[in-house]
């Protein structure tokens, strides 16, 4: 059993795409996360690797794009106004398919809003912040460890689906210190061979070409249609998620991330005191487990999604239900973190008001 060692999570996360095999990073410091940034900084060139500060989220995003047409393992962290400025171009790298992997450290908003842990990126993330038909993958970690764990999952199905992947963390996972076991190094020898289509130099063979358009709409609709096809096949192999004490639940919680570390504990308050109380968790947020939902929410007495947000993912868990038990909402936003005790006390509201 590898040794566990206390580590921040930004820290965790940059040393968990180290050891996925990513040696390119591009990025511009920006708090919750600027850890993350100056961990690679230091870090990468101790590998053989590279790390650039660039002059903007903008440029960042864009040197993504040009390193990823390599079919190196590449990637940027950010918070969530610098994710807004990278909106473009994501939307570029989506177009072009280019295995990439982005790392959004929420923090509160709208605008500049402030440096706490918030979940009101989820828009953004799951329906795509930029412009066209596409869609990023997007795992939601709830701890430093499972953020590890995560950031590796991200390299592998963003190498396999020629796809974005977005890890969506917040300040508070960001920032905290937790011990973490990390993977053993990946051999780079082993990673997914890329040159049927990457930008290698083609010497001996035909040049390839890496675009996000066709100015010929009809030769643009077969692009978009490529793209739906992969995702179906993303929504059918990769959905993940994550339950507690649901066999005997009467009472339902929903919450992904930070908030559904909180909930495990609400879960645990709300059986001491004899309320059948359980956790459904999405991990992944996109594809987001609407039949796995719909299943577990059968029969159940009450439902309620708890976000650090104005209620974003609760759109996505009405649609999982189609209306067949009502979806009641709690949350807090701009940076403020609900306790447990409020959360519990919200819930027994409902339960009062239900029954």
């Amino acid at each position: 059993m590898a040794e566990k060692v206390m580590v921040k999570g930004n820290e965790a996360m940059g040393e968990a795409a180290i050891r996925a095999g990513c040696r390119l990073y591009f990025g511009y410091p920006i708090t919750p996360q600027s850890e993350l940034t100056e961990y690679m900084a230091r870090r990468l060139p101790e590998v053989e690797g590279t790390f650039l500060q660039s002059e903007s989220e903008v440029a960042a995003v864009n040197m993504i794009y040009g390193a990823a047409s390599t079919g190196t393992r590449v990637m940027t962290s950010t918070s969530s106004p610098g994710f807004s400025l990278m909106q473009e171009g994501i939307s570029y790298i989506a177009g072009a398919e280019l295995p990439s992997v982005f790392i959004n450290v929420v923090r509160g908003g709208p605008g500049l809003g402030d440096i706490q842990p918030a979940q009101s990126d989820y828009f953004q993330g799951t329906k795509g912040g930029g412009h066209g038909d596409y869609r990023l993958i997007v795992l939601a970690p709830k701890s430093v460890q499972e953020a590890v764990d995560l950031v590796q999952l991200a390299f592998d199905l963003a190498d396999k689906y020629r796809n974005p992947v977005l890890v969506l963390a917040d300040g508070m996972l960001g920032q905290m210190m937790e011990p973490v076991e990390f993977p053993e190094f990946r051999d780079l020898k082993t990673l997914p061979d890329h040159s049927s289509w990457a930008m290698q130099g083609c010497e001996g063979r035909e040049p390839h070409k890496i675009t996000s358009f066709d100015i010929d709409p009809v030769n643009l609709e077969k692009m978009n249609l490529g793209y739906q096809k992969k995702y179906r096949e993303i929504e059918a192999k990769e959905v993940r998620y994550d339950t507690e004490m649901i066999e005997d639940a009467e009472y339902l919680l929903v919450g992904y991330g930070t908030m559904a570390r909180i909930l495990g504990t609400v879960v645990k308050l709300a059986r001491k005191e004899g309320l059948k109380v359980g956790l459904f968790r999405p991990i992944t947020l996109w594809p987001f487990p609407y039949r796995e939902l719909e299943s577990f929410a059968k029969g159940k007495k009450v439902l309620l999604t708890v976000e650090m947000s104005m209620g974003q993912m609760i759109e996505d868990v009405k649609l999982a239900v189609n209306g067949k038990i009502d979806v009641n909402f709690y949350g807090r936003t701009g940076g403020v973190v609900p306790t447990p005790e409020e959360v519990l006390r919200e819930l027994k509201k409902i339960i009062e008001r239900s029954e």
